[in-house]
């Protein structure tokens, strides 16, 4: 306990902003303080956001971010706990609340795939995987996926 005195606005505006904490073995990764936190996202408390938009928002920057750690060989993709579901390249991401999450893309043959998840099972593991397209820029979905985010907030402001 401290003895820090908060004024009631900004309480609430503490509980309305996302926290983040994480802790590396490697000196390198320990400067990684995670996720970048855009306007677009921490604008609208976490209070007036269903879990599926919550869980969307927080899992499209966990994407970016480690998109932000590839080299230009390589693409993200995520694997599946259990089974042998094998991987999903992914190549869209959207939520459908209240609770749901789904991840779109394709499998290691090139077949159409998507995952459907409800937010308290969510689980997702990213994997770099070579490039779908040798030569041709990689694809880098979380940076489009933040940027939806933008517009759709520019056009709600």
């Amino acid at each position: 306990m401290d003895d820090t005195i908060s004024t009631a606005a900004e309480a609430i505006e503490a509980d309305a902003l996302p926290r983040l904490y994480e802790a590396h073995c490697s000196p390198d990764e320990s400067s990684n303080k995670g996720p970048n936190v855009p306007d677009c996202i921490a604008r609208k408390p976490v209070t007036q956001k269903s879990p599926a938009q919550w869980a969307y928002e927080r899992t499209v920057l966990y994407l970016r971010n480690f998109e932000e750690q590839l080299d230009n060989e390589h693409e993200v993709a995520m694997g599946f706990v259990g089974g042998n579901a094998g991987v999903l390249r992914i190549e869209g991401m959207g939520y459908f609340d209240p609770d749901i999450v789904t991840f779109y893309g394709t499998d290691a043959e090139g077949g159409r795939t998507q995952l459907v998840q409800h937010v308290s099972q969510l689980s997702v593991i990213f994997r770099a995987l070579p490039k779908a397209r040798p030569g041709k820029a990689p694809n880098r979905i979380g940076f489009r996926l933040v940027e939806d985010l933008e517009k759709a907030q520019a056009a709600t402001s």
